[in-house]
């Protein structure tokens, strides 16, 4: 499997350099670094990585807003958020708006470059327990859904609503046939039926989608 190419962006020097050297000993490319959100956008315009580590506090420019211009300019890149909290209303919007998951600032190496590797193969980066907590916190089913995902759902046939339901349950493909009784390579059509319909980049949006359209309520996650 081809190494992700990897820009990273945070404001602190140190956080850079570290990660740096964890990916880089890894096998990971990293083709460039970052100090804030502007320089973010240009590097990613320039660099064209195929991941970008994204911090969310920055000045100049916060990184979801680097992270929305990021993704607008390139629909193939991915983001991982870097956070210092597991429960931040900023992640949450990032992963509305299309970012592939989250990480924890304290992260360990392997945690990190296998999250890394994850998202680079196009898969969003979903720990179940911390993304249904964060969602449940700030998805709010009566509101609009955010900016990047669409909120219609009536052109999902009957089927698709069950899957999306159950995706936003937090079932992987494997546990979803095993509850509907169907193959993995259906689920998989159905799944991806799902993301062109809605337009969704990877699973972190449509759990998003499935608590804010009312689908899931807190509480129901596996």
């Amino acid at each position: 499997m081809t190494s992700p190419r990897v820009l990273i962006v945070d404001d602190q020097a140190l956080i850079r350099s570290g990660f740096r050297l964890i990916l880089s000993t890894r096998g990971i490319d990293v083709v460039g670094e970052a100090a804030d959100g502007v320089e973010a956008v240009t590097a990613a315009r320039e660099l064209r990585p195929d991941v970008v580590l994204m911090d969310i506090r920055m000045p100049a420019m916060d990184g979801l807003a680097a992270a929305r211009q990021v993704l607008a300019q390139d629909p193939a890149c991915r983001v991982l958020m870097l956070t210092t909290f597991d429960l931040d209303r900023y992640v949450y919007a990032a992963l509305a708006l299309g970012a592939s998951g989250f990480l924890l600032k304290d992260v360990t190496p392997e945690h990190l470059a296998n999250a890394v590797r994850l998202v680079g193969t196009g898969d969003a980066l979903l720990a179940p327990s911390i993304t249904r907590r964060l969602v449940e916190r700030f998805a709010r089913p009566d509101r609009a859904a955010s900016p990047g995902v669409h909120a219609d759902l009536a052109g999902l046939t009957a089927r698709e609503v069950e899957v999306l339901t159950l995706v936003g349950r937090g079932l992987s493909n494997a546990e979803l046939a095993g509850a509907l009784t169907l193959s993995e390579a259906t689920v998989k059509t159905h799944v991806a039926r799902i993301f062109t319909k809605l337009g969704l980049r990877d699973r972190a949006q449509a759990v998003v989608i499935a608590y804010e359209t009312g689908l899931v309520s807190a509480g129901e996650g596996i």
